[in-house]
């Protein structure tokens, strides 16, 4: 779903990158809301502007240059036509003194008004890049996401089935955990999921009969990742006797899951006794890369038994 975020989290999260300080308004509750179509004339983050507002305005010293050449009652006119639903946030760029007008109409109005360090220009380029994280489409998935040979990996399957075992062997055997048990997954671009570990459970793994592990006190500090492109899912299953016989051992089609509408590719891997799962991960994982370079084994297997089929009828 999509995810908004208030001027206040905004400021607790960033507040040393972005060089914030409050002037008015550190107690209101202003949400920053998304671009949609329905405001896509008037964008987010930008320089002030009262043709097509930004709710996030930035004042620059350009834009200083131009208040500092009003009286109060032409800085109260210019501010009162940003015609806007949304509620407007100022910003000051570079620490500049702001004329005092400016300070009181926020004051009165209740609008947030913030001080930054930074230029103006960095200052839009940061907060355009904070806000892309924080107000997407975000998900929380049941399963482990790991790095397995350079891949971001999301092993999924009914609880009980052996998840956390399977990550504490490839563990042992050189990849990266990124999150436990309740993995978020953001939507960073039109095909792509980035994941990570919420902070809580961050280098941690649960494993039946052994509890809760440190991940990274057992394993070290490269056995830990914060974040991945999610590029493959790991379904684990459980099958019968007659669903293992009936699996198709030839199929060339690639089968998907669809996750905040973009389609990861997905390899069902049926769960049984004496099956070394690490290593059939592994090589799902290395099979995959060979897909993406355009290769496809079956089809390759399967044009060769035809050759030779032919071969024979000649």
């Amino acid at each position: 779903m999509e995810h908004s975020v208030s001027i206040q989290r905004l400021y607790e999260l960033y507040r040393k990158q972005l060089g914030l300080e409050w002037i008015n308004g550190e107690k209101l509750v202003i949400n920053i809301v998304p671009d949609t179509d329905e405001n896509r004339d008037n964008p987010v983050i930008g320089y002030f502007s009262t043709i097509h507002p930004n709710q996030i305005q930035i004042i620059g010293q350009k834009e200083l240059e131009y208040f500092n050449g009003l009286d109060k009652d032409a800085i109260y006119g210019v501010l009162n036509t940003v015609n806007d639903p949304r509620k407007p946030i100022y910003i000051i760029s570079n620490r500049a003194k702001l004329p005092d007008s400016i300070i009181q109409y926020t004051a009165e109005k209740e609008i947030p008004l913030l001080s930054s360090s930074l230029s103006g220009r960095k200052l839009i380029e940061f907060l355009r890049y904070y806000l892309s994280h924080l107000i997407c489409d975000q998900t929380t998935m049941h399963g482990v996401f790991m790095e397995v040979m350079g891949i971001g990996v999301l092993i999924e399957g009914p609880s009980g089935i052996g998840k956390s075992e399977l990550a504490l062997e490839l563990l042992s055997r050189g990849h990266r955990l990124i999150a436990d048990d309740a993995p978020e997954f953001t939507r960073t671009g039109p095909d792509e999921l980035h994941g990570n570990c919420p902070d809580p459970l961050h280098g941690f793994i649960e494993v039946r009969g052994l509890g809760v592990l440190n991940v990274r006190a057992m394993f070290g500090e490269t056995a830990i990742l914060q974040t991945k492109r999610l590029r493959l899912v790991i379904n684990m299953e459980l099958f019968s006797e007659t669903e293992h016989g009936n699996i198709n051992r030839l199929d060339t089609s690639q089968h998907y899951e669809s996750i905040l509408d973009v389609d990861i590719p997905v390899v069902k891997i049926p769960v049984a006794p004496g099956r070394n799962m690490a290593v059939i991960v592994e090589a799902a994982v290395r099979n995959h890369v060979l897909r993406l370079s355009g290769y496809n084994a079956t089809e390759d297997f399967i044009e060769r038994q035809q050759n030779l089929i032919n071969k024979s009828k000649t």
